[in-house]
């Protein structure tokens, strides 16, 4: 355990705080779990409030390029309105929910490069302290890994994943930012796009697939996007072959794009900066070819997340952390 001492809001000499999350990557729209652990101080103190946000490292685009920052998606109080003694250590277990649009950070262990993170804010004497800062791990829910197995499954490559600070039209999305991942076209699909770009949008009831391939310009035309959507229920995570359904899903895409053109009836908004890009039919899933998903099957986490790209990964989740708590320690 490592505490953190409060020292902006009380001094030299109050208390510290530690949180430590519970074993393992958490799904989105389950519970994460801890514990937070306060150490009193030279003196007794009021604890007035104490607090969780969740935070993510999140892209903007905007006129002058990207930038690049953090922003809170969700806040919980744990816990508050009891006086902490002198030296005193009390222990607070919480349980809070995650949205169920939460990033999904690693694939089978293997992280993504996407960074979220839980900060810890205590209020004494009508000051909060931004306490301790821990990362969390997000798997992704069944269906959300069925579907990233399949298009590993059909010869598709992990390229890389982010978050993006932007809404996408038409869509149920809630939170400010939704996630990225690209992935390198499998070889069938070589001629007709340079990557493919596929965003998760999970709700209580199943699951928004956005997929939007960035096709290749010919001797004679422009390149441009095809953008489309597909909707899933958890239920089917175990119930469907999926890579036949993700492998419809990409020729729908291609062969709509082909023909109605590029007009888009929903793209993404990030606050006037979108992409231009086709709407296919909205595809609900149903049950039918009963194909179990073997849990750990060879998909994109075997071979192209991994290495020297995980090493990167963790490098780069570290420096953010460290720059967080940097700037929370000014603040």
């Amino acid at each position: 355990m490592v505490f953190k001492r409060l020292l902006g809001a009380i001094g030299v000499g109050g208390p510290s705080v530690d949180t430590v999350l519970d074993g393992g990557a958490a799904l989105p729209g389950g519970a994460l779990t801890g514990r937070v652990l306060l150490r009193g101080g030279g003196s007794a103190v009021d604890i007035e409030h104490i607090g969780l946000e969740l935070i993510a490292r999140v892209e903007a685009e905007h006129a002058e390029g990207e930038s690049e920052g953090s922003v809170v998606f969700e806040r919980f109080t744990v816990g508050g309105g009891f006086r902490l003694g002198e030296e005193e250590e009390r222990e607070l277990p919480f349980s809070v929910p995650l949205p169920w649009e939460t990033p999904v950070t690693e694939l089978h262990g293997q992280p993504l490069g996407v960074v979220l993170g839980v900060r810890t804010e205590v209020a004494v004497a009508g000051a909060r302290d931004k306490g301790d800062l821990d990362p969390l791990a997000v798997r992704p829910l069944p269906v959300q890994e069925a579907v990233l197995e399949a298009f590993g499954g059909l010869g598709f490559g992990f390229r890389s994943a982010d978050l993006e600070y932007g809404h996408i039209g038409g869509t149920g999305q809630r939170l400010p930012f939704y996630q990225e991942i690209e992935l390198t076209p499998a070889p069938q699909y070589a001629h007709a796009m340079n990557e493919l770009e596929l965003t998760f949008l999970a709700s209580p009831s199943g699951v928004e697939i956005v997929l939007e391939a960035d096709k290749r310009g010919g001797l004679f035309s422009a390149g441009h996007d095809a953008l489309t959507r597909f909707t899933v229920r958890h239920e089917d995570a175990s119930a469907l072959d999926w890579q036949a359904e993700v492998d419809g899903w990409i020729r729908r895409m291609t062969e709509h794009h082909d023909a109605y053109g590029s007009h888009a009836a929903y793209g993404h908004d990030s606050h006037g900066y979108g992409h231009a890009g086709t709407s296919g039919a909205g595809h609900h899933s149903g049950p039918g070819l009963g194909t179990a998903v073997a849990a750990g099957a060879a998909g994109l986490a075997v071979g192209v997340v991994g290495g020297m790209v995980a090493a990167e990964v963790v490098d780069e989740i570290g420096d953010f952390f460290e720059g967080e708590e940097d700037d929370a320690d000014e603040g």
